[in-house]
């Protein structure tokens, strides 16, 4: 089984962090993003899987390599210009990198939905499209999928008011495609698949199937962090195995002072340091970060080589860039964001 995943957006709600590397390539917790979701696909009987890129594509590609071990190879097809949702699937098969039958998946989600129940249900409609459904709480900023109980989709309704909710079921950003569908896909500009392909579809063998477990969208800084936790928390099927283990992760090659405070939630990277009598409390330090003596770092998230002065305070909610230095004593308040190599003074 292929599957093609969407890649080339910009992280824009991620920045600074995504100022020096394309959002897929972020670490969550022990691994870049964009792993967790070929892990995820490798557990579903993937076997080659297709990264449409577009932003920082070389990036990317130097971070995943053309394959991961024991698991899927990996293909790179790299937009000249933004496709939206649809466009690159054809891009991708007019350069022969998609065969009859195959998965499409956006990339900046972390979930561990049945892709196995997805693609047995479109094999059992015989289906030329079948969408992958997730309950929310709240759809009212999100597109309703309406289907019949035998799961054949009925139409789409994008941000509806109160009074028009009636199903719970939204799009999971998930879809399994027969190569028919690439016939709606006008080649070399623009496409949205949710709003200008699956309505032509609707009556023709478009399919959906509800799906539960987890899934969320990592958007912005405040659920990078919470996605992080529910890994942390087994909250989510991963590879990541703790032993049975809670709390902070503190990785291999990490040194943290004996005095020092990190948790109750925390994930501290190879080559960071937390030096004596300092907090990390609810916060992410990426790889090389070093926080100086008796400073404070509260549910933020601090990108590689980010140096902390002694006495400083940073967050909470703070995302700083990669390379940043705080100066000691300094104080970067509630929400602030740091640019990569800036310096913030006392």
């Amino acid at each position: 089984m292929q599957a093609l995943v969407l890649v080339g957006g910009e992280g824009t709600r991620l920045r600074p962090l995504t100022l020096t590397q394309p959002k897929p390539a972020i670490t969550l917790v022990d691994r870049p993003l964009i792993r967790h979701a070929v892990d995820w696909l490798a557990r579903h009987g993937v076997t080659e899987v297709v990264m449409a890129c577009g932003f920082r594509a070389e990036d990317l590609r130097s971070t995943l390599g053309d394959a991961v071990p024991g698991g899927p190879r990996i293909a790179y097809v790299s937009e000249p210009e933004p496709l939206g949702t649809a466009g690159p699937v054809r891009l991708a098969a007019d350069r022969g990198l998609l065969g009859d039958r195959f998965l499409v998946l956006n990339g900046d989600v972390l979930t561990d939905l049945d892709l196995s129940a997805l693609i047995a249900a479109h094999a059992g409609h015989e289906a030329t499209a079948t969408l992958a459904l997730y309950p929310v709480d709240d759809p009212s900023s999100f597109g309703l999928v309406r289907r019949t109980p035998a799961g054949e989709v009925t139409g789409f309704l994008e941000k509806p008011e109160p009074e028009q909710i009636d199903t719970d079921e939204v799009n999971a950003g998930a879809y399994v495609l027969e190569r028919g569908v690439l016939d709606l896909i006008p080649a070399g500009r623009q496409v949205s698949i949710e709003r200008e392909v699956f309505p032509r579809l609707v009556g023709n063998g478009l399919y959906a199937l509800r799906l539960e477990g987890y899934w969320t969208d990592i958007g912005t800084p405040e659920r990078y962090l919470q996605a992080t936790w529910d890994i942390l928390d087994g909250a989510i099927e991963t590879a990541l195995d703790r032993h049975g283990e809670s709390g902070p992760l503190i990785a291999a090659g990490a040194e943290v002072a004996a005095d020092a405070t990190v948790g109750p939630r925390a994930v501290v990277r190879p080559g960071a340091a937390v030096g004596p009598g300092a907090a990390v409390v609810d916060s992410v330090l990426l790889d090389g970060v070093r926080i100086g003596a008796q400073a404070d770092v509260r549910g933020s998230i601090l990108a590689a080589g980010v140096e902390v002065g002694e006495r400083a305070r940073v967050g909470p909610g703070a995302v700083i860039g990669a390379g940043a230095r705080i100066a000691p004593e300094a104080e970067v308040g509630e929400d602030a964001r740091v640019q990569p190599a800036e310096t913030i003074q006392a």
